[in-house]
């Protein structure tokens, strides 16, 4: 397991997280109850540590410091995660390249039907 580490979230993601945090009115829909606060409260955390790379369920506060602060165990190294990242880069550029090949495609298509040949 990685060391315990210091993270700070911005304020979009603190903003999302408080109003996941908000207490949810229970109104029953067809049968079906809503989704609890705490529900809510744990989508938002494990989607702001995909996005920071840590284990949302080892978040802790930090006692003394601003509410966007706190600690928790990464999920990958910095390395990790720069692989990762470059990568997933990576991939997002070839498919650009198939995408502007087969515009390139159909352009060359249509102007060959246009000069009829």
């Amino acid at each position: 397991m990685y060391p315990r580490t210091e993270y700070e979230m911005n304020e979009e993601d603190f903003k999302k997280l408080m109003t996941a945090c908000k207490s949810v009115p229970v109104i029953m829909v067809g049968g079906v109850s809503p989704r609890s606060q705490q529900e809510n409260a744990n989508d938002a955390w494990e989607r702001i540590g995909k996005k920071m790379g840590f284990d949302y369920m080892t978040v802790r506060p930090i006692q003394g410091k601003d509410n966007k602060y706190f600690t928790a165990v990464p999920s990958e190294t910095e390395f990790q995660r720069k692989k990762r990242e470059t990568a997933a880069k990576e991939v997002e550029r070839q498919q650009k390249i198939v995408e502007v090949k087969q515009v390139i495609a159909d352009a060359q298509n249509e102007l060959s039907k246009l000069e009829g040949i």
